[in-house]
């Protein structure tokens, strides 16, 4: 189905809707606002989940300050970044990381080239973002194979969801960082005219090259900018909207002295039609077009090379009211097309493939008893991947995943909630990992993908722990998969030349990295817990504590590549009103448990603390805000970036934060 196609469909058939329903339709009351809950169609509260989800919000995202998403996460247990640039850092769950793990914006696709390298950025920058969802375990079982590992939603109004009180609000920032001269500022508006709520938003980031304990990290500025402009119209509780978002980039490669000059167009639909039809209640229609263009360039702007894609996803899902033991459900379709292509040196190292997936999806509900449900959820996908290897002959796969899940959530008492999940999910291989066949320059691998690899498949167990009283709050998860068939990319330790000629040592340029498979077992633990411990006229007291460890081998005891070592923190949270403080203190753990050709890393401690002031009691949205990073100035290493050895992460960084709106 071509792009033209499925956009015009939709738009049909929308436009029938509208002229049904429009006419008739009373929707002058403003409407709450929509908590879009990505693990799951059924609720709205994700305590309600087996599986524990997690989120940040507004006012975190602009503390935390980066450019990219896995900045923004940084203080969930279970979240790292491959760290390899300023630009480029994709979020790590429980170490899956790339093709395991999927990144979204309001649930629609990155439409991006970001799994095909480390070295290549996510275009969704969180000063857009109004909220992150963090989804990990069998939830994720929603967005498809490519998110086995995991979900991480980046949510905003670029397509309105819900009409605003106000006939125009909006919000404005601005930020000034001592490390890398780092400048940033956003702004966004939403209005209401008549039936339709319209929304504009901007943002632009200048960083120049950080600082670190140890001197300039050359060549890790990042430069971007971007803005949308969407609309929605509403008639009784439907609605249907659009937005077109935009986004460029440049940044540099630490430790070469090429950068990264990036942009995506990206065409947003988002619709929600309140059917009332027996047991089914709402039909939401989505999806999605982007054209997405990177060039890497040499320090004269002469391009080496240019990847390319373009990319739609388009989904359908309808929710079912009670239906004999059934509280709820929803059954859904899914259509996604990709067509990459490399020019220059970038099609030595993979040439133009196309993927495309077609899948169905289903999630129920049931109540056992007056404490216990049960929650199921299954997805089928048809995935074709056609490219070429490094044999030179045009190949072409067929695969069909199939992933099941069943979980309890328990109520054991109104302050405890316990969950159990058990799921099995697979993964198709991706575009790189069966094609790749060459030097990829940027994190300086020569790789070469095995056109013959199977689906993966993971057996999981995963039993949560929520605690809700009245001065502590506390949620925490144990974890355990078996991989059959687990895709990996392997350092071998042997360097290569851009021929391919590959010798023991260090003598050549690239380190040779090769695609196989081999059964895994990965088991972890992560939890967050917030404690009240004093409430007076000077203010509200709370503490915090966070930590996460997860572990990883191969069938036979070795280490699975790049798995981030655990992490321990701990914290204090003052606010008072109009002032507020919080420092939270982080140690990283050494990690010794490596993969072969990799080195160790060594563990850091991490001081972060921000003050925050609301100078004129007449004007509560108006706040300034003093923001540090890493005050120790401690040297840290990233345990997952194939860079760590070269890239030292920023040194210490004070901001000053404002924030304003209306």
């Amino acid at each position: 189905m071509s792009r033209k196609v499925f956009l015009g469909a939709t738009t049909a058939l929308t436009s029938l809707y509208i002229s049904s329903l429009a006419l008739g339709a009373d929707s002058t009351a403003p409407r709450p606002e929509t908590i879009v809950v990505t693990a799951s169609p059924l609720t709205q509260d994700p305590d309600a989940l087996a599986a524990i989800v997690e989120s940040v919000d507004r006012g975190e995202i602009l503390k935390q300050g980066g450019a990219n998403l896995a900045d923004a996460l940084a203080n969930i247990p279970g979240v790292t970044g491959s760290g390899f640039a300023s630009g480029a850092s994709r979020p790590v769950i429980r170490g899956f990381d790339s093709t395991r793990v999927k990144v979204l914006e309001n649930g629609i696709g990155s439409f991006d080239v970001s799994d095909v390298g480390p070295d290549h950025g996510v275009p969704i920058d969180p000063l857009s973002a109004e909220r992150i969802e963090v989804v990990r375990g069998a939830a994720t079982l929603r967005y498809g194979s490519q998110a086995i590992g995991g979900v991480v939603n980046a949510i905003n109004n670029r397509v309105p969801t819900a009409l605003p009180e106000k006939p125009l609000q909006g919000e404005v920032n601005g930020t000034y960082g001592t490390n890398a001269d780092a400048r940033q500022g956003s702004g966004s508006l939403d209005g209401r005219l008549g039936q339709f709520a319209i929304h504009a938003d901007g943002f632009d980031r200048h960083t120049g090259d950080y600082d670190t304990p140890r001197g300039e990290e050359n060549n890790s500025f990042f430069h971007g900018d971007g803005y949308s402009l969407g609309s929605s119209y509403f008639f009784g509780d439907s609605r249907v909207g659009a937005a077109v978002v935009h986004y460029d980039s440049k940044y540099g490669i630490p430790g070469e002295d090429t950068y990264i000059d990036m942009r995506q167009t990206k065409e947003m639909l988002r619709s929600s039609f309140a059917l009332g039809l027996g047991p089914l209640q709402t039909l939401s229609v989505e999806g999605g077009y982007a054209d997405y263009q990177h060039s890497e360039r040499d320090p004269s702007g002469a391009p080496q090379s240019t990847f390319k894609d373009r990319e739609w996803d388009g989904r359908a899902e309808g929710l079912f009211g009670a239906m004999g033991p059934l509280s709820g459900a929803a059954l859904g379709v899914q259509v996604e097309n990709r067509d990459f292509s490399a020019l220059g040196e970038g099609a030595d190292y993979l040439l133009p493939t196309t993927t495309k997936t077609a899948a169905a999806f289903f999630f129920a509900e049931a109540p056992l008893s007056e404490k216990l449900r049960l929650q199921t959820g299954a997805r089928i996908e048809s995935v074709k991947l056609d490219g070429t290897p490094a044999s030179g002959q045009p190949t072409s796969r067929d695969f069909t995943p199939g992933s099941v899940s069943a979980g309890l959530v328990f109520d054991a008492s109104k302050a405890v909630r316990l969950g159990l999940t058990l799921s099995s999910a697979a993964r198709a291989p991706g575009q790189t990992e069966l094609f790749a066949r060459g030097p990829h320059d940027g994190p300086g691998t020569f790789e070469t993908g095995d056109p013959t690899l199977k689906v993966e498949r993971a057996n999981s167990l995963e039993g949560s722990v929520r605690v809700r009283l009245d001065k502590v709050r506390f949620d925490g998860s144990v974890w355990g998969a078996k991989f059959r068939d687990y895709i990996y990319g392997q350092l071998t330790g042997r360097t290569c030349d851009d021929e391919g000629n590959c010798v023991a040592g260090d003598s050549e340029g690239l380190r040779q990295l090769n695609y196989g498979q081999r059964d895994a077992k990965f088991w972890g633990v992560e939890g967050k817990s917030t404690i009240d411990l004093a409430e007076s006229s000077a203010g509200k007291l709370q503490g915090e504590v966070l930590a996460d460890y997860v572990r990883a081998t191969l069938t036979g005891g070795e280490n699975v590549p790049r798995i981030p070592p655990y992490h321990v923190g701990a914290g204090l949270d003052w606010d008072a009103g109009a002032y507020n403080a919080n420092v939270l203190v982080k140690y990283s753990a050494a990690q010794n448990e490596v993969a072969t050709a990799e080195t160790r890393t060594a563990g850091f401690v991490s001081i972060d603390a921000q003050v925050g002031w609301r100078p004129w009691s007449a004007f509560p949205d108006l706040q300034l805000a003093l923001v540090g990073r890493n005050l120790t100035d401690s040297v840290q290493r990233n345990a997952v970036a194939l860079n760590k050895d070269e890239v030292i992460l920023p040194g210490r960084d004070v901001r000053l934060l404002v924030r304003a709106s209306f």
